[in-house]
């Protein structure tokens, strides 16, 4: 699709100036450069962050027993990852086609789009993790609270209430969005490029100046958590978890570096990129540059969406117990059956195969389960059996 035509004022000559408007009139988005580089990172970025974040959605909703508001944004923001990651497979296609669009105007309207409000939604479920943090570790009586409030002693009633307004409004604002852009834009087989218009870019300074008041926030936040952990670290030594304050200090700030490195970048190239969208006498060059710079810098907002379940078990120790348990039985159970397979094959081989024996307390010198290569497993149950001491393997 073209750029937005550009009618020189009438009281200019047909000069220089006509022809750069002329061709600024006729180009043509085109990231020949950019297109494998896309499509190759948001195919990772589709499978990493959609195997983190379903199994961080599992832990919250099956494995983990304790019920917070810091519990409640996380799904929440575990669902927006996922629905923002729902949109890359179009994208991922969309650049491996060439930058050609075959799904018609409505669906470029719709991935375009959620795309963007789940982005924003995760911002702003990630500043209110931040705000609730802070009320509890700050605040008094009612306010320790933060955004809590329970119903029969399950619900976080107020906590939901805060997400269910965030998704009704994000809602409404995405509709908006469809409805608002252009009708063309996908039929003609162009689709998430830069593109002229007048009304659009105002909305989209609002929603960047939001982001720096949620940013401002975080950045209050963590640094009075860590002050305050830090404090208490150096003036109550006695403290049984004294010594873990200092470490959580450190991942509060890992956080905001996370959200920094993500998200800062877009937004701090977005006021340039809507000023260029309002102007009218920019040349063909800078549009294309435009359009290149917000393509890389949007392919970190993307990233953030694999970067949050390590955020998720980074900011609540029993979230992140639960999930290394839950991976460890897995991973134990797996264990124990090979080990069970190659200790039934190597009782097999050495039954039908001959070897020098080792005595054991109240065996046969020659009995078969008494070879150099039986297990330790194996030999203990021969020493329960005889009722000697158990063996342990060497170095535990």
């Amino acid at each position: 699709m073209t750029a937005s035509t550009f009618l020189p004022p009438s009281s200019f000559p047909p000069s220089s100036s006509s022809s750069v408007n002329n061709s600024s009139s006729e180009c043509k988005m085109d990231n020949t450069s950019l297109r494998l580089l896309l499509a190759v990172f948001y195919s990772l970025f589709f499978a990493v962050g959609l195997v983190c974040n379903l199994f961080a959605l599992w832990v919250f909703l099956f494995m983990h027993p304790k019920r917070n508001s810091v519990r409640v944004f996380l799904i929440n923001c575990a669902v927006a990852d996922l629905v923002l990651l729902a949109c890359l497979p179009f994208r991922v296609s969309y650049h491996a086609r060439g930058d050609k669009w075959v799904l018609g105007s409505l669906m470029c309207r719709l991935v375009g789009n959620a795309f963007y409000v789940n982005m924003y939604v995760s911002i702003m479920l990630l500043g209110f993790i931040s705000l609730d943090r802070f009320l509890k570790l700050r605040g008094k009586g009612r306010a320790k609270r933060g955004f809590g409030g329970t119903l029969c002693g399950r619900t976080r009633l107020r906590t939901w209430a805060v997400c269910g307004v965030l998704w009704g409004v994000s809602f409404l604002f995405f509709i908006f969005l469809v409805i608002k852009a252009k009708t063309k834009e996908g039929d003609s087989g162009k689709c998430f490029h830069y593109k002229k218009s007048k009304g659009i870019p105002y909305l989209n300074a609002v929603v960047v100046f939001l982001f720096w008041v949620v940013f401002a926030m975080l950045i209050i936040s963590y640094a009075k958590i860590a002050a305050r952990l830090l404090q208490v670290s150096r003036d109550r030594p006695d403290l049984p978890n004294a010594h873990k304050y200092v470490r959580t200090a450190k991942k509060s700030f890992f956080v905001l570096f996370l959200f920094t490195v993500c998200f800062g970048p877009y937004h701090a190239f977005r006021p340039v990129y809507i000023h260029s969208q309002l102007s009218d006498d920019l040349s063909c060059g800078y549009e294309r540059l435009m359009d290149c710079t917000n393509e890389l810098v949007l392919l970190l907002s993307a990233f953030n969406s694999c970067l949050d379940p390590v955020m998720y078990f980074l900011l609540s120790g029993s979230v992140r117990r639960t999930a290394v348990q839950a991976l460890g039985h897995r991973l134990c159970s797996w264990a124990c059956m090979d080990a069970s397979a190659k200790l039934a094959h190597s009782s097999t081989t050495e039954f039908r195969r001959p070897s020098m024996a080792v005595s054991l307390p109240g065996t046969a010198p020659n009995t078969p389960s008494a070879t150099p290569r039986t297990s330790i497993c194996a030999m203990n149950a021969t020493l329960r059996r005889a009722g000697a001491t158990m063996l342990t393997p060497t170095g535990h």
